[in-house]
Formats: structure tokens, sequence, C-alpha cells
């Protein structure tokens, strides 16, 4: 197959992100993905997030710009305590050398107190020449314990993209539904069930009404006369309640016709767009709103039609 286009996630905690990949390019079934900058952006603030809920357990990607005539720089990545101790890695970048293609160009270390004084006291990247970035992947739990090894430089191939996480993170295929409840991987543009492509599933690409595509699609393999559902946006959301006009659909896991897995697929539809995807106004703005004594951030989800 090659090289393909596509987007990948880590379950509900990184992406989804398209990437670049090759399929067969595998580490225990898992995926190695080539990101853009853009996308490197994207990923550094995920783990940033998922740092500060679960802390060293997290590696964290972090994206330093500059410019190919910028002074030399020194920055420090904070990583909390440990023993104690304060953590953290010294970054120095010498922006000529780097412009120039220089290998040692970019240095890291455990930061002492005159490396944080740099950091805070000295001087910016600055200049007017071309922009660059340097990508940083910090392995916490392995800090000061590999050595260098737990913290590298992501360089760019020659095809200017990052590979970060390939051949160690649990890289997989980000899905994408049908109307007709079909699970694809994102790359694969055709439904094999119904033959609807992935572009013209849907008229309108507003996140709302793609989730509520996506929620249908998976609570009608299980119940098709299911007509909404009220979802609870507290944190990154999740769904409470289906109905089939303005009956309940039962959704115990042992009485119901839905699973723990079911439910578990549709509020992941919902945080993909809560958690990644700008955020809870992309759905309030189109979802109507149902006041809940117990949340304000009740949510009446209508489906669309069912595929005729």
């Amino acid at each position: 197959m090659g090289i393909i286009d596509t987007r990948v996630c880590i379950d509900d905690m990184f992406g989804p992100l398209d990437c670049k990949l090759d399929p067969s390019n595998r580490w225990n079934g898992w995926l190695s993905p080539h990101f853009t900058l853009a996308n490197a952006r994207k990923l550094s603030a995920q783990t940033l997030d998922a740092f500060d809920d679960y802390g060293m357990d997290v590696d964290t990607i972090h994206v330093i710009d500059g410019r190919a005539d910028s002074a030399e720089t020194v920055h420090v990545i904070e990583g909390g305590m440990r023993d104690g101790e304060p953590l953290g890695v010294a970054v120095r970048i010498n922006w000529r050398a780097l412009a120039r293609g220089e290998e040692d160009a970019v240095s890291t270390g455990k930061a002492n107190a005159k490396d944080r004084r740099k950091a805070a006291g000295g001087r910016k990247p600055g200049g007017r020449g071309a922009r660059q970035a340097v990508v940083i992947h910090v392995r916490w739990q392995w800090f000061g314990e590999e050595g260098g090894s737990s913290v590298t430089v992501e360089r760019p191939g020659k095809d200017g993209l990052y590979s970060i996480g390939g051949w160690e993170w649990t890289w997989h295929f980000a899905s994408w539904w049908c109307v007709c409840g079909q699970a694809q991987d994102w790359h694969e543009l055709e439904c094999e069930n119904c033959g609807l492509t992935r572009e013209t599933r849907i008229e309108d690409p507003n996140p709302a009404k793609v989730t509520a595509y996506e929620m249908a699609g998976i609570l009608r393999a299980f119940a098709p006369e299911a007509t909404s559902a009220l979802v609870d946006l507290t944190d990154r959301g999740y769904v409470f309640a289906v109905f089939a006009g303005d009956t309940e659909i039962d959704t115990a896991d042992d009485t119901g016709p839905f699973d723990t897995e079911t439910l578990g697929a549709v509020d992941a539809a919902i945080r993909e767009v809560t958690g990644y995807h700008g955020g809870r106004a992309e759905l309030t703005s189109v979802w109507e709103h149902v006041p809940d004594a117990g949340s304000g951030l009740v949510y009446r989800v209508t489906f669309p039609a069912p595929l005729q």
C-alpha cells in the first residue's frame, strides 16, 4: 500500500490527528505516524493537558519557535517535583547552527538553577530570518534514569514531517461513522456496508451535526427506533438517556439493548469534539439546551432520519 494519508488517535487521549504513515510499518500492531508541524503543535497541546491531569505518567511534546538569525537561547521545560527536587529539562538552541543543518545545534539536559535563571531572564528568539521550530519529546517517567533517551529532539524527515511516538506509542487509526452505523478507518473513503463515501455521508460538516450522525449510527445498530438522546457536557461529555420519540429506551447494561461498549463509543464521539475540535461551543450552538436540576450543560441531540 505504501504511504497513505489518514488520521490516528490514542483512545480518547490524543488525536484524532491528520498524518502520513505506512500501514505495514507496525510495532506490536501499533502505527507509526508522521505529522506536519501544525499537527505536532496540536499534539503538544494535548500532551500538556494530559500532563496536567496525570503528571509524570504522560510524555510531553514541546514546540519551541525561533528564526534562522536568532541569538542562542536556553529554554526550561518544567516537570514538577520528584523526591522533593524540581524536575526540569534545559534546551539550548543555537538557531544559526540549526539553520545550517548542524546536528549539535540543539542540546538537552537536566535544568539547574543557572539554566532556570537564563530561561527566566535571558534573551528570547528574535531576528527576522526564516521561521524555525524545535520539537522536544520528554519521557518524564524515565527522566533522570535513562540518560539522553528520556529527552529527544524530534527532527523532521526529508519530507518535513515529524515522527512522534512511532514504535513507542499505541497509535491506531481514527474512525469515521457512516449513517448506516458502520465504522471505517479514516482513510477508507467508502463505506463497505452501504457504499456512501466519507465526504458525502452528511451534507453539513458542522461538528454538532456530524456527531449527531455518528451517535445515531452507533445506537441504531442496537435500537433502530432511536430518535434522540440527552447528553451532559460536563467535563468532556457523556450520554445518559436515549429516546424513541417520547419513550425513553432502557440503557441499563443488563436489561436494555445497549452494552457498556456501545454507550462508551457514543461518549467517545462526543469527546472528539469537546476534547479536540473546538470544545463545547461547537455543540451547544446547535444542540437544544434542556433545563436540568443537576447540571446546566444538558442538551438534547436529535438524530437525522434513518438511511433508506
